[in-house]
């Protein structure tokens, strides 16, 4: 059985879903949309950048809530795809809600417009940042969080991402990130048993993501939320906040409130969804990143694909066709 994902931030590139764009008619009908519901040419943006404004969060989100509907559209289309249970990492999951037909398109649209310009406005730009840590455990990295806060004075500092195992994004504090990558020492911090190899990448982003700064964004999309209607979904959405599984319409508004300042459980998503039967899923959207994600997690357990050519599309259609 079929899963579906969705993914977020930091897969946009330009020229995404220009090829869905030039041959198939619903693709088009999408851009359409979104360029006449936001006032702005999605077309030019996805197709022709510049790369600088495309990464702009308030133009990120819906342009990867695009990107992603208009490719389920028409892979759904061409194959009347039935999916067991479907997520999307962070905003990612907007569109997993649009595509299971919880949450109407053009809403979604405002809806992640919104969250992109809340999410911006809750931290100046140079307080907060996000890092990825590579090499601990999901214990390992709250404790690293906790320990810095403790050494440091400086907080908050906290998991934001469960990306897989041995890859977890924390998030805060500028100045915490700061005095953690002058004194991060593995020997100290986990004495007597520290982990073999452990580093730091520091990310290049607008706003420290998912963690308990992003409050302010909470309570603005909890009022945008609370305006928009929602259905029930055709099949489940394992949600990123309780990496569970729900098709009830509060339910899934709720959960995409709390994943404002709540951390995004992904290794747990995954594992739930091979849980619900999924043993192949799509990523429908631009680049990789969630397939690659999904083999460091389990490479046994949800073998993925990718829709990012007409080559792509032609062999999950394949793959559809002979059950494989």
């Amino acid at each position: 059985m079929w899963g579906a994902l969705f993914p977020g931030q930091g897969s946009q590139s330009v020229g995404m879903g220009k090829f869905l764009f030039e041959n198939f008619k619903s693709a088009r009908e999408h851009f359409e949309e979104a360029s006449d519901v936001l006032g702005q040419d999605f077309k030019k943006l996805c197709f022709e950048g510049p790369e600088d404004a495309l990464a702009l969060t308030e133009n990120t989100q819906p342009a990867l809530l695009l990107a992603s509907t208009a490719a389920f559209t028409v892979a759904h289309g061409m194959t009347g795809l039935s999916i067991v249970a479907g997520a999307g990492h962070s905003v990612g999951e907007y569109a997993a809600l649009v595509a299971s037909g919880a949450l109407r398109f053009a809403d979604g649209l405002r809806a992640v417009r919104l969250r992109g310009q809340a999410m911006q406005r809750a931290v100046p730009v140079g307080q907060g940042g996000m890092c990825a840590v590579l090499g601990l455990t999901d214990e390992q990295a709250a404790k690293l969080c906790t320990w810095v806060e403790s050494e440091s004075g400086e907080r908050p500092l906290q998991p934001a991402n469960f990306n897989a195992p041995g890859q977890v994004v924390i998030s805060g504090s500028a100045k915490a990130l700061a005095w953690l990558r002058a004194n991060f020492n593995v020997d100290v911090i986990f004495a007597p048993d520290p982990p073999a190899k452990a580093r730091l990448i520091p990310l290049n982003v607008s706003a420290p993501f998912h963690g308990s700064l992003m409050q302010p964004a909470e309570e603005e999309m909890r009022v945008t939320l609370a305006g928009l209607p929602f259905s029930e979904a055709q099949w489940p959405i394992v949600q990123n906040f309780s990496a569970t599984e729900s098709t009830n319409p509060e339910r899934l508004r709720q959960e995409l409130v709390m994943q404002i300042s709540g951390a995004v459980k992904w290794t747990q998503c995954i594992r739930r969804l091979h849980t619900l039967g999924a043993r192949r899923a799509v990523e429908f959207g631009p680049g990789k990143v969630l397939s690659g994600l999904a083999k460091k997690i389990d490479s046994g357990s949800v073998a993925t694909l990718n829709i990012n050519s007409l080559e792509d599309l032609k062999n999950f259609e394949k793959a559809w066709k002979e059950g494989v």
